[in-house]
């Protein structure tokens, strides 16, 4: 079993989204979780849940270089078009035990929202992306395991 140090600690810094095939490269933040929703159920006194389905949802957060990808969802939005995605995320550290990457690729990914401008004097600008997904269609790739 290797002996684990806090440099194998996973830094955020060295992770990648890729947004249809195309590496977004000004990356400033990505969180895609799964939730499991759940009815209650009563056994006797005990209150205890029942898994009824799963839903998908996450963040895309970039930094402020271009209008990546507004256009194409609000035109197809305004045509009742409701446009869907490949979002794959990576994340190597190069101090990661076995120099292993963790990757995960998820289909079917659907805009929420889009803010069309925004900024702030003094502040640099960012452009956040929230998005749902079926979990059906989230699968890892790769993930870092004891070597």
């Amino acid at each position: 079993m290797a002996k684990i140090r806090g440099n194998n600690q996973v830094n955020g810094t060295w992770g990648q989204v890729w947004w249809d095939g195309e590496l977004v490269f000004e990356l400033e933040s990505f969180e895609a979780k799964v939730t499991a929703e759940r009815e209650d159920v009563t056994i006797g006194m005990d209150k205890d849940s029942k898994l009824v389905g799963l839903k998908g949802e996450g963040t895309l957060k970039v930094k402020k270089v271009f209008s990546r990808g507004k256009k194409k969802i609000l035109e197809a939005w305004k045509k009742g078009e409701d446009p869907r995605s490949t979002l794959i995320g990576k994340l190597k550290d190069p101090d990661t035990v076995g120099k292993q990457s963790e990757r995960v690729s998820i289909g079917n990914v659907w805009f929420d929202e889009l803010t069309l401008i925004q900024f702030e004097q003094s502040k640099k600008g960012e452009d956040e992306y929230k998005f749902g997904f079926t979990a059906s269609d989230a699968d890892f790739i790769d993930t870092i395991d004891i070597v």
